[in-house]
């Protein structure tokens, strides 16, 4: 991967998922970067834990390959994780728990009038 010759990234965002192998938060890197999209992210619990699935971390990373297995990153100054300003609005609507797949569209409505139909009344006549 030519994009992962240096060792030391600075400002890269990642998106806290549920990992059920290990049944706990984790991070991985999200699409638009010049990182490749999904590598791990090695980060402590307790920095992720506060937020939802789905919540964006703006962070450091050191780029780790051991033993010839899949590259993945180790966090550095883990007093610099933060959330990410740059996706405020997302975060927001993730601790909100709006579902993120739906867009917001512009519904527009009609006003119909109704026109009022005359009452029929009907008389009932008996004879006896």
């Amino acid at each position: 991967m030519p994009e992962l010759e240096k060792k030391v990234f600075l400002d890269i965002y990642a998106s806290v998922y549920f990992d059920t192998r290990r049944n706990r938060p984790r991070l991985k890197t999200i699409d638009g970067q010049r990182i490749p999209c999904d590598l791990k992210v090695g980060c402590p619990l307790k920095i992720i834990s506060d937020f939802p699935e789905g919540t964006i971390y703006k962070l450091d990373a050191r780029l780790v390959q051991k033993n010839g297995r899949r590259p993945y990153f180790l966090t550095i100054n883990k007093n610099k994780v933060h959330r990410a300003i740059e996706f405020f609005e997302h975060n927001l609507q993730v601790q909100k728990g709006l579902k993120l797949e739906q867009k917001a569209r512009k519904v527009t409505f009609e006003r119909i009038k109704k026109e009022k139909e005359p009452v029929k009344v009907y008389e009932e006549i008996s004879i006896f």
